[in-house]
């Protein structure tokens, strides 16, 4: 049940992060994002471990992002408060980064799968806010930018879902009699 609310709840703040900015709008991610992580970190049995990989995701947010936005590969609709990295996109860093533990088990052990799923599941989520709300322009020609994110979420998805496997493993060890 936690899975199946936890991607239906991320899935929402995506939604309200991507329609609100292309509308010109920060906040629906921004609020929808702050819920979204009450309700998960109040739920979690891992505190700690999911408020590192925020801390980690939203680092690595920023790095990417300014990267992509300086180097011309990705521009975003509602840039506030920075160009590089609006409110609206930090908010689905932080949100992403609340659904490794739950709904990314799966990968946690597997950091070649990860990178395969991060490499193909970032530029689609990218093209799918660019095509279908325009809250992401992506310059044309487009190969080179979704070859820019898949490389960036290559590394990002199974950095986070090894960092996830360690923290549960120590928690498992921290627990244990």
């Amino acid at each position: 049940m936690n899975f199946w609310l936890t991607l239906v709840a991320y899935e929402a703040v995506w939604f309200a992060a991507v329609i609100g900015a292309g509308h010109g709008q920060w906040w629906p991610g921004v609020l929808g994002a702050l819920a979204f992580a009450a309700w998960r970190l109040a739920a979690s049995a891992h505190r700690r471990v999911e408020g590192r990989l925020v801390a980690v995701a939203l680092l690595l947010g920023l790095v990417l992002e300014n990267l992509w936005v300086r180097s011309g590969l990705v521009h975003y609709a509602t840039p506030w408060p920075w160009a590089e990295s609006p409110a609206w996109l930090m908010s689905l860093w932080l949100a992403f980064a609340l659904t490794i533990v739950p709904l990314f088990g799966y990968l946690h052990a597997r950091p070649v799968m990860a990178a395969v799923f991060g490499a193909v599941g970032g530029p689609l989520a990218y093209l799918g806010a660019a095509r279908g709300w325009h809250a992401v322009l992506l310059p044309s020609p487009m190969w080179p930018t979704l070859l820019a994110l898949a490389a960036g979420w290559a590394l990002a998805l199974p950095l986070l879902t090894v960092l996830a496997r360690r923290g549960l493993q120590a928690d498992a060890a921290r627990s244990a009699p």
